[in-house]
């Protein structure tokens, strides 16, 4: 291993576990609702980014002009929609390798920290059977900048006190990779590398993150 690795970050969705279905059937639905149109393209548009600014996102389509407190309530009301949806995730729903990578960042000693866009990221942790990989879990709540901004993936570091040359982030959207390359840490992207490029090595699924790690530079 060239770099020595002491922490590594991992966002939530699309990386341990696929909850961009339920996040898709809620925007949906709130859009739906309000008769905003939305597509697929939205899906990707929405990946990695808060709550708040998913929004905004949305409401570009919208004729008519939201006050901020109608838009909380919209944020409050998604939230809603995608609780019930996860309610029924249990560890069936683990991406695979992703058990064994935390199990084997245990066994070398190397602290696992989580940093997620979504506020309902220790809800799924714990659905999952995984919450107690984590030494630290960061989402939203804690920080004033969402992703691409590196607030969150710094957040991480800080707390467990580590120094950003022997930290990785793991990340499956742009705007993630993003934010863990401004943070100054090397960046593993999860799916395609062509929309992944500015990651330091980008692999299919976490069945494949040793080789990932071996070829980090």
């Amino acid at each position: 291993m060239s770099i020595d690795i002491k922490l590594v970050i991992f966002d939530l969705d699309g990386v341990l576990t696929d909850t961009a279905a339920f996040h898709s059937k809620a925007w949906a639905k709130l859009a739906d609702d309000h008769g905003i149109p939305y597509s697929e393209e939205d899906d990707e548009k929405l990946k990695g980014i808060d709550r708040s600014a998913a929004l905004e996102i949305i409401l570009e389509k919208s004729r008519k002009k939201y006050t901020e407190l109608e838009k909380r309530e919209m944020c409050n009301i998604k939230n809603e929609h995608y609780k019930l949806l996860i309610n029924d995730m249990s560890a069936s729903d683990i991406l695979p390798g992703s058990v064994e990578t935390l199990e084997k960042l245990k066994r070398d000693g190397i602290k696992i920290a989580l940093a997620s866009a979504s506020k309902n990221a220790e809800t799924v942790v714990t659905k999952l059977g995984i919450k107690d990989y984590f030494d630290y879990i960061v989402d939203s709540r804690e920080i004033k900048k969402g992703k691409p901004n590196p607030e969150i993936f710094l957040k991480a570091a800080d707390e467990l006190k580590m120094d950003i040359k022997h930290c990785i982030g793991v990340e499956d959207a742009i705007a993630g990779v993003k934010a863990i390359k401004s943070a100054g840490m090397k960046a593993i992207g999860i799916g395609d590398e062509k929309i992944l490029s500015e990651a330091d090595f980008v692999i299919n699924s976490l069945e494949n993150f040793n080789y990932a790690i071996e070829k980090l530079e």
